[in-house]
């Protein structure tokens, strides 16, 4: 394997950039080391790595980290070093918690945690005030909590879970534009009407739960949000 990871650690020492993926990696490569003070990009993604180590701390100026279908159950808790991160990709892994040096990581921008085993929301992300899109479709989640209300992101994507309580302080987050809740188990009565009536959200998107999607627009707020959605969709033209 050291030979076909050669000429990608040449490219690297150039660019910053490593592009490892689907090249049937078994393990974490230790020739990665001889790059680990100019690595910013890391794709380590479609392989059978099953681990990521705990010496991952040492690529402190990393700032992309993708590392989706790798077969991994658990981060280390090391990951919280890496502050410089700004794109994180584990989707597509077996993952059901976060360590909680996760909340270290301040200057995220992007988090995808799509398609892996989460039960619950992590409450790690409330200092990430650059959170621009944290993805958590495809999991297992049952209910959006309170403490949803400290994430600062734009757009939240919860589709294809198992959600059927939804929190009326998500209406809390100040910067939320896009929430999307698609194919999930909500009844018409479990959607609050402050997501409605006092939230920043422009994009409501709830096809595929347990009402009809045209039921909402007889609620209180519904005139107030179609306002917002309409104002949003003239900035795109």
């Amino acid at each position: 394997m050291g030979n076909a990871i050669k000429p990608h650690i040449k490219n690297a020492e150039k660019t910053g950039v490593l592009q490892l993926a689907n090249i049937g990696l078994t393990e974490f490569p230790r020739e990665l080391f001889q790059v680990v003070g100019v690595l910013r990009t890391l794709d380590l993604s479609n392989n059978k790595i099953g681990n990521i180590p705990s010496s991952i701390a040492q690529f402190t100026n990393l700032k992309n980290l993708s590392a989706s279908q790798i077969r991994i159950t658990s981060l280390p808790g090391e990951i919280g070093i890496l502050k410089k991160l700004e794109t994180v990709n584990f989707s597509m892994n077996e993952l059901t918690t976060l360590p909680s040096s996760f909340a270290q990581l301040v200057n995220l921008r992007t988090i995808n945690l799509s398609k892996n085993k989460f039960t619950e929301l992590p409450s790690v992300f409330s200092n990430m005030k650059r959170l621009e899109l944290l993805d958590m479709s495809h999991n297992k989640l049952v209910e959006v909590p309170d403490h949803v209300k400290e994430i600062s992101a734009i757009e939240i994507n919860l589709n294809q879970n198992q959600i059927a309580i939804l929190s009326e302080a998500i209406a809390e987050c100040t910067k939320l534009k896009v929430l999307r809740l698609e194919e999930n188990c909500l009844q018409l009565q479990a959607v609050p009407e402050k997501i409605l009536t006092d939230s920043q959200i422009s994009l409501l998107a709830i096809d595929g739960n347990l009402f009809e999607a045209k039921d909402l627009h007889a609620r209180e707020g519904w005139e107030k949000y179609m306002e917002r959605f309409t104002a949003t969709k003239k900035k795109l033209y």
